[in-house]
């Protein structure tokens, strides 16, 4: 039965956004009226009901994963660096970028826009990096990309359709590295696929074919199948996954 369930439901899930999980919570609504009922006879005064049933059955909170591991570690990686200048490309605002934000000042770009004031610390410029930016051309000795290229060219987040868009921002995110300087990238690995219009997944020496002439590969780190961090490996060590996360960490040519 579990299994005839959990493909409707992982459709419904990707389809619509909505998550069964409220539904599924439901069964600790007689936990919540007995916990109630407990509160106020213990003189507490409720002015409205507001059941949120869900946290009974999560952990405190999630310390793995694609994102947990990579802002951590590549946050970590710019505070030992201290650059002169960073800039972000489309990583998760209210994850690596404000990481980031806390100690240093930082360049974010994204082909959508902010609406929200950000940070001080945070200077936002939309720009569409499948396009090439020459006015920007070798102007940042450190930059990342962070669980984004794989969207490109999939217009989930507006921007246009476009099979070789991985490729293509690659190669523009690439002219506006300094020379000499890092580029901190990561992209989901495993078995290589397209899953429209979420993302691709790339075998792990995949984008050491775009880096070719322009960039080495001075560390490689990767998020396992389980949400486990693996630290300073070669890309064939992540071959296998199904679906983890390479954090490449490639320096420019002089």
């Amino acid at each position: 039965m579990k299994a005839v369930l959990k493909r409707p439901y992982w459709f419904i899930r990707r389809l619509t956004g909505l998550s069964l999980a409220p539904l599924i919570a439901l069964k600790h609504l007689p936990r919540f009226f007995r916990e109630l009922s407990a509160f106020r006879a213990q003189g507490g005064v409720v002015d409205r009901l507001w059941p949120i049933l869900t946290d009974y059955q999560d952990d405190s909170g999630t310390a793995s994963g694609h994102y947990f591991h990579q802002d951590l570690l590549v946050a970590q990686f710019i505070f030992s660096a201290n650059p002169a200048d960073h800039l972000d490309i489309a990583s998760r605002i209210d994850g690596f970028v404000a990481h980031v934000a806390a100690f240093r000042a930082i360049d974010v770009m994204d082909v959508r826009p902010l609406q929200a004031a950000a940070h001080a610390n945070i200077r936002f410029l939309q720009r569409d990096l499948m396009v090439p930016q020459p006015d920007l051309a070798g102007r940042y000795p450190s930059v990342s990309c962070l669980h984004a290229l794989e969207h490109f060219g999939l217009g989930r987040y507006t921007d246009s359709i476009d099979p070789d868009g991985h490729r293509k921002g690659f190669a523009a995110i690439a002219a506006l590295v300094a020379p000499g300087g890092v580029f901190y990238l990561s992209v989901p690995v495993g078995r290589p696929r397209i899953e429209f219009n979420a993302h691709r997944i790339f075998a792990p020496d995949e984008p050491l074919s775009w880096a070719a002439g322009q960039f080495t590969l001075e560390r490689f780190d990767y998020v396992d199948d389980r949400g486990a961090l693996q630290l300073d490996k070669v890309p064939a060590d992540a071959d296998g996954l199904d679906y983890g996360c390479g954090i490449y960490t490639l320096r420019k040519a002089r």
